[in-house]
């Protein structure tokens, strides 16, 4: 060892580099290799305890509140005493034992209805496993704040505003997302309150999840979105709130919708030309008819759209002339798309055109006319 260690320091600079390098790769490797193998071994003895745990988690679950004919009763569940003795067992006071549990009661909740679903809730409570969950969501560790946030957005139970408030503008996105999703589905009087803190974008992923929890939770209460149509300062809020406008197709926020027209953003104009025409606003075309030059091509293609789907056969001529006169393929597409929408009031100008037009357009037109083919 000794002479090793003089031939270290007699040896080059470079070839001392070398060797510190190997050195620290081997150690490295032989880290890595070793967390690897824990991480596996950690892994495996805890599926095997979980393997032995679920089914007498299952046999206590199915035998005294799944099958317990007793609790089919009138008395509201909050107010039904159940056997949690069974359930006191000494392997229970382990953490990851009641985690189990919860995991459980979870997923039996989320595949029945009525009133055992509220019995297992009720169990959840009066075991006092909601603790074990308000517990997590004053970790630091964002990925128990988002499964704490699961399992009180799946028990149907109560968070604080001013604990779940801050976390919908969270600077993770994972945890963003899932304290909105929460916030939604648990607030009982303003569920949208959340929109008027968000700082942070919605991006489509966020968008489309929020508006699949809105759009399927029950006796939700839906405001008027014109509010934040109008107010907001997050551009990504009023998009969504727009969608939101066209789904509930809320008549009221269309005066709201009407003054967006004005807004210098290109992206929020096309997306209030895109809710107009999808809601068949037709006081609307005469104003569209009149910007339309002026747009940028994305807001052109959408005033096209929304001609033919208010379908007042008002602008079929207008509709003519941008199909024959446009050097824009898109506008010609969706010019040609919206006559065929107006049709009953263009039924001779379009055999004129499929007459008399070039090859390209004859083509356009004949692919408009595919019922199947939608903007």
């Amino acid at each position: 060892m000794e002479y090793s260690l003089y031939d270290f320091r007699d040896a080059s600079l470079n070839i001392q580099i070398a060797i510190v390098f190997i050195v620290v790769a081997v150690t490295c490797t032989i880290i890595a290799y070793l967390s690897i193998l824990t991480g596996r071994y950690k892994a495996y003895r805890r599926e095997k305890k979980l393997a032995r745990l679920h089914p007498v988690i299952d046999e206590l679950l199915m035998e005294h509140i799944l099958l317990n004919d007793e609790l089919t009763s009138d008395i509201p569940a909050d107010q039904v005493q159940l056997p949690i003795e069974v359930f006191q067992q000494p392997v229970f006071g382990k953490k990851w034992a009641r985690q189990a549990l919860i995991n459980r009661l979870i997923h039996y909740r989320n595949n029945v209805r009525g009133s055992m679903g509220e019995q297992l809730r009720n169990l959840y409570i009066q075991l006092e496993l909601d603790k074990d969950s308000l517990k997590k969501m004053k970790s630091r560790k964002w990925d128990l704040k988002v499964q704490a946030l699961a399992e009180l957005t799946s028990m149907n139970m109560s968070i604080a505003d001013v604990t779940i408030l801050p976390l919908t503008n969270s600077r993770n996105r994972e945890l963003r997302a899932a304290a909105r999703h929460a916030y939604i589905k648990l607030s009982k009087n303003e569920p949208f309150k959340f929109f008027d803190v968000v700082t942070e974008p919605l991006l489509m992923w966020d968008q489309v999840e929020l508006f699949r929890i809105i759009s399927t939770t029950e006796h939700i209460a839906i405001p008027n979105f014109a509010q934040w149509i109008t107010y907001s300062t997050n551009k990504s809020i009023v998009s969504f709130c727009l969608k939101l406008v066209v789904h509930y197709n809320q008549i009221s926020a269309v005066p709201a919708v009407i003054k967006l027209l004005d807004t210098k953003d290109h992206y929020l104009r096309a997306d209030a030309i895109n809710c107009l025409g999808k809601m068949k606003i037709e006081e609307v075309e005469e104003k569209l008819i009149h910007i339309f030059n002026s747009q940028p091509q994305n807001c052109r293609v959408e005033i096209l759209k929304a001609l033919g789907r208010i379908n007042s056969g008002k602008y079929v001529d207008f509709l003519r002339q941008e199909f024959l006169h446009s050097t824009d393929f898109e506008i010609r597409k969706h010019a040609a798309k919206s006559l065929i929408r107006n049709q009953w009031a263009a039924k001779g100008m379009i055999d004129e055109l499929i007459e008399t037009a070039t090859a390209e357009n004859k083509l356009i037109l004949k692919h408009s006319m595919n019922p199947l083919i939608k903007f």
